[in-house]
């Protein structure tokens, strides 16, 4: 075997660490409470010299995990001494979520009054000023931002005034994500609508290419005002909406059954008129 080659082996356990679940128990015992280190489990050899304790662990907050104390002998000594103590998950252990960065873990709407999110220098859904955007890509819904311009130079952001401009991919995120929101052409209240944002008096267009599929209500009485809505959505707060017209039926006839007659007094008789003669 070459010399820089090393052999692998698995320790043996130390008859006299072994024998220390004692020790091992009192010192599982100054990190918790007795009543808390249940039984034994199992013991590890770490190392010459070197062995691991498990005890169970009956703390009710910590269901599942377990103390593990290790226990050293130094080379021709007698005495076994405490190395270390901890308490360690088992398979079936709840622990907590990996943790995740704080800028993985905001979501939009988590940012509150005196709050900073610096943006980053390789963020790409900016891109520095005076800069061209692609037009060409084979998506339907980048396609639909640049198809039909008036003005090819409306989709070219120049950024005056700004060290970084919307990018392609900023643009394209934003429009997907409005798209698809409660503001797009599939949510329940666009369906019902009596017509589109597209011809409604109330729709401002926005600028460059976002024009062609988007704008922001600005009726105060529409749930999206103030909001950017798809060109092809719709509520019933439409400029053009018309309520329905109502069928009118002409009123009943009215009886009067309390009206009477006045007749002058002495004109009254219950006899019935005289027959006039067949010569008159």
């Amino acid at each position: 075997m070459s010399p820089t080659q090393t052999r692998s082996r698995t320790p043996a356990v130390d008859p006299a660490c072994a024998e220390a679940v004692d020790l091992a128990r009192s010192a599982a015992v100054e990190i918790s409470r007795p009543e808390y280190v249940g039984e034994h489990l199992a013991l590890r050899a770490e190392g010459d010299r070197v062995v691991t304790h498990y005890f169970d662990c009956a703390d009710p907050g910590y269901q599942g995990w377990r103390f593990a104390v290790t226990v050293a002998r130094a080379a021709r000594a007698k005495v076994v001494t405490v190395s270390e103590s901890v308490l360690l998950p088992g398979t079936d252990a709840l622990l907590a979520p990996e943790w995740v960065p704080w800028k993985e873990r905001l979501r939009p709407g988590d940012l509150g009054v005196g709050d900073l999110l610096p943006t980053p220098e390789d963020d790409d859904r900016l891109a520095p000023g005076f800069t061209q955007v692609p037009q060409d890509d084979p998506d339907p819904l980048r396609a639909a931002l640049a198809a039909d311009a008036p003005d090819r130079q409306m989709l070219w952001e120049l950024g005056l005034g700004r060290p970084r401009v919307l990018s392609a991919i900023g643009r394209d995120e934003a429009a997907h994500r409005w798209y698809t929101s409660d503001a797009g052409p599939d949510s329940p209240i666009a369906d019902s609508a009596p017509g589109h944002c597209a011809d409604c008096g109330f729709m401002v267009p926005l600028a460059g290419g976002l024009r062609q599929l988007f704008g922001v209500c600005a009726n105060a009485f529409a749930p999206d005002d103030g909001k950017v809505v798809s060109l092809d959505h719709g509520c019933g707060a439409h400029s053009e909406a018309v309520l329905p017209a109502v069928a009118t039926e002409p009123p009943p006839p009215i009886v009067d059954e309390l009206g009477y007659d006045i007749i002058p007094a002495g004109q009254a008789t219950d006899e019935p008129p005289a027959e006039k003669p067949d010569g008159d």
